[in-house]
């Protein structure tokens, strides 16, 4: 349909295919107006398109009111909560992306995520950042896993067995240290093997202190096998 709302017809079509197409300089480039326009409105745009903010000043040299820089520095009441909400979210992330990268079960993904979600990072002190933490949570759950598979962790089951049964269950078990993928991880964040089991105590300390003992993310560890999960 055209402008004037006449409907196209196939000379119209036939005459528009035979019109060549122009071919001189300057043809098809943006008017100067319109590249004016252009910028006029992208001065107001965002600096990077992922970038996101609240509101605008009236003028490039005026600066954002009060009310909207109480937004953007948590200072408004609609903000509340908003730092432990992201905080949160950043340590399931970043465990999950751990757990990912080292090819872990989905149990032990889930026990590692419950524990990370809901736990207090202060009592680590200066190594309290979520990815030194949640590689310590990972060794801890890890070999705790492979512990049970064993048996290791069962002291009076451990205490009728033969010198050459325990050092064949001992030869057995493989820490997750000992791979080489979490290894490379621990280095990237500066933790070496005697801070990573000076962490794990602080950490059992926590688990019980916390309640996070039998913490699984999504699960109940007292689920009935037999029931759907709700």
């Amino acid at each position: 349909m055209s402008d004037n709302g006449r409907q196209f017809s196939r000379a119209d079509s036939d005459t528009v295919a035979a019109t060549p197409l122009s071919r001189q300089p300057g043809d098809g480039a943006v008017s100067r107006a319109a590249r004016q326009r252009d910028e006029t409105v992208r001065r107001w745009g965002l600096v990077s398109p992922s970038a996101t903010r609240i509101g605008r000043a009236d003028d490039p040299a005026r600066d954002l009111s009060e009310n909207v820089r109480r937004l953007h520095e948590e200072r408004h009441p609609a903000m509340t909560g908003y730092s432990e909400r992201a905080h949160r979210l950043d340590k399931l992330r970043i465990t999950h992306a751990l757990c990912t990268k080292l090819e872990l079960t989905p149990w032990q993904r889930d026990r590692a995520i419950g524990i990370m979600v809901d736990l207090d990072l202060t009592a680590f002190g200066s190594q309290r950042a979520i990815p030194t933490v949640a590689l310590v949570v990972i060794r801890h759950i890890v070999d705790r896993n492979r512990e049970h598979y064993l048996g290791l962790h069962d002291e009076e089951w451990l205490h009728d067995q033969s010198p050459e049964r325990l050092a064949d269950l001992y030869d057995q078990f493989q820490s997750i240290t000992d791979d080489e993928q979490f290894t490379a991880l621990c280095e990237s964040v500066d933790l070496d093997i005697t801070s990573l089991n000076r962490l794990r105590r602080v950490l059992t300390e926590q688990l019980e202190e916390q309640g996070l003992t039998e913490a699984v993310y999504g699960r109940s560890p007292s689920h009935d096998p037999a029931l759907p999960i709700l």
